[in-house]
C-alpha cells in the first residue's frame, strides 16, 4: 500500500475547493488507472474525502507541488535525510513516523493516482467503516450483499401496500357507483356491508402475504447468518499477557520482523516465544514510571523460568484447505503487513481487521499490480507480458488459479 505515511502530509480540509493542478489530467483513462492504484496500494488505510487512518487525500496538488509529492511518495525519508524544510515539519508533526520508498511507481503511475484522488468518486468508495462480518463476507464476493436483500424485501413490502391501496380506491369507486343504480335488497345490503378487520385476518389473502413476508424474512437471516459462517472478522480475543502493538509497534516503531522471524522466510509467520521479548525486558522491568517488574512482563519471566510457552490465543485463522504463504506475499512481491492485518500499529489490542475470505483474496490478486521492478523473480514474466498494455497484475499471473491456493 502507499503507506501510512503519505497521509500524514496531506492536511485534510472538510468539503473545502481545491485549486486543483492543472497539470493533474482529468481523463476518464488517467482517474480509472488510478483508481486501480489507489485500491490497490492505498484503499486500506487511505480515503478521499474523509479521514480514516489519516487525512483525507484530496486536495494534495493545492497543498504541495506535484514534483514534491512525487519525490515524497517514492522516497520521502530520502527527503527528510535532504533537510527538505516541508518534510522536515511533517516528519517532526507525526512522531518522525517511518514511510517506506515506493520507487517502484513510475511518473505515470503517481500522475494517474493524483488523478483519481483529485477527480476520482466523490463519494468515495472506500470511505466506508472497515465492514461487519456479513457486509465483509458479502462485499469481498462471498455472494448477495446484505444490503440487496433488504432492498428486494423492501421493495416487495411497498409492492403489496401500494396492491392494498389501489384496490381500497377502486373498492371505494364500484360501492359509489353501485349504490346509485337501482338495486335489489340483497345486493344493496352486500354492497353497503359493515366493514370488520377481524374478517381480514381470517381472509386467505392476508394469510397468503403474511406467509410470504415471513418465509422472506426467515430466509434472508439465514442468507445473512450462512455469509458469515467462518468469517471472524472484528474477533479479538484476549491474550494471557496484555500486549500492545500501539505502544512496540506504533510508539517504539518496533518492525514486525523482529518478533515474527517468519514473514519473509517461511509460511508462517511465527508468533515470537518468551526468548524473543526477553531480549528487551530483560533490560526493561518496569512500565510507565512503576518501580519493580509490572504484573504482564512478570508473566513473560515466569514462562521463562518454567520452561513454559506463552499461550497465545490464534487470531488469524483460514481453512486448513487454503495455503497462504508469508514469505510469497511480504519477501517476493513486496507486501506490507498492514495490506491485510489494517493498521497493526495503532491497535492496542489486536483482532481481524480484513475480511480474509476467498472472495476478498480473489479480488485483491484481480486488482494488484505485480511490483517487478528491481525483482529478478519476475523478470520471465515481465517479458511474457510486454505485449500487454495493462499493467501487470497478480491475475496474469497465475493469481486466480484454483491449484495456488487449493493444493
Amino acid at each position: 500500500m502507499l503507506s501510512t505515511f503519505l497521509l500524514l502530509f496531506i492536511l485534510t480540509t472538510g468539503t473545502q475547493v481545491y485549486a486543483v493542478n492543472p497539470d493533474v489530467s482529468n481523463s476518464e483513462e488517467a482517474i480509472s488507472a488510478g483508481k486501480t492504484i489507489f485500491n490497490a496500494n492505498c484503499r486500506t488505510c487511505h480515503r478521499l474525502d474523509q479521514k480514516n487512518v489519516g487525512p483525507a487525500l484530496r486536495g494534495v496538488t493545492d497543498r504541495h507541488s506535484i514534483d514534491w509529492t512525487k519525490r515524497f511518495i517514492r522516497n520521502s525519508q530520502a527527503l527528510i535525510a535532504s533537510g527538505d524544510a516541508e518534510a522536515v515539519a511533517i516528519a517532526k508533526e507525526f512522531n518522525n513516523l517511518a514511510m517506506p520508498a515506493h520507487e517502484f511507481l513510475t511518473d505515470d503511475d503517481l500522475m494517474n493516482l493524483l488523478a483519481y484522488i483529485e477527480y476520482g468518486d466523490k463519494a468515495d468508495p472506500a470511505a466506508a467503516a472497515a465492514p461487519t462480518a456479513t457486509e465483509g463476507a458479502a462485499s469481498a464476493g462471498g455472494g448477495i450483499p446484505s444490503e440487496y436483500l433488504t432492498v428486494i424485501l423492501g421493495v416487495l413490502v411497498l409492492v403489496l401496500f401500494l396492491i392494498l391501496v389501489v384496490l381500497g380506491l377502486i373498492i371505494s369507486i364500484l360501492t359509489k357507483y353501485l349504490n346509485n343504480q337501482k338495486l335489489d335488497a340483497a345486493d344493496e345490503e352486500f354492497i353497503n356491508q359493515k366493514f370488520e378487520i377481524g374478517k381480514i385476518f381470517k381472509s386467505d389473502a392476508f394469510l397468503i402475504i403474511f406467509t410470504t413476508l415471513l418465509v422472506a424474512f426467515v430466509v434472508k437471516t439465514a442468507l445473512d447468518e450462512l455469509y458469515t459462517v467462518g468469517v471472524q472478522q472484528g474477533y479479538a480475543p484476549k491474550q494471557p499477557i496484555a500486549f500492545s502493538h500501539q505502544l512496540h509497534a506504533g510508539q517504539y516503531e518496533i518492525p514486525c520482523q523482529y518478533c515474527h522471524t517468519g514473514v519473509e522466510i517461511g509460511k508462517s509467520a511465527n508468533i515470537p516465544s518468551a526468548n524473543i521479548c526477553m531480549n528487551c525486558h530483560a533490560h526493561i522491568q518496569n512500565v510507565g514510571g512503576k518501580e519493580g517488574i509490572s504484573t504482564e512482563i512478570q508473566k513473560i519471566y515466569n514462562a521463562v523460568d518454567n520452561n513454559q510457552p506463552i499461550e497465545w490465543v490464534r487470531i488469524h485463522n483460514l481453512p486448513d484447505l487454503s495455503y497462504f504463504n508469508h514469505a510469497q506475499h511480504v519477501a517476493v512481491g513486496g507486501i506490507e503487513c498492514q495490506t491485510c492485518h489494517g493498521p497493526i500499529q495503532e491497535m492496542e489490542v489486536v483482532y481481524q481487521y480484513s475480511a480474509l475470505t476467498m472472495g476478498w483474496c480473489i479480488d485483491c490478486h484481480r486488482t494488484t499490480n505485480v511490483n517487478a521492478q528491481g525483482n529478478e523473480y519476475y523478470d520471465k514474466l515481465v517479458q511474457l507480458h510486454s505485449g500487454s498494455k495493462q499493467a501487470l497484475k497478480v491475475k496474469d499471473i497465475g493469481g486466480l488459479e484454483c491449484a495456488k491456493c487449493h493444493y
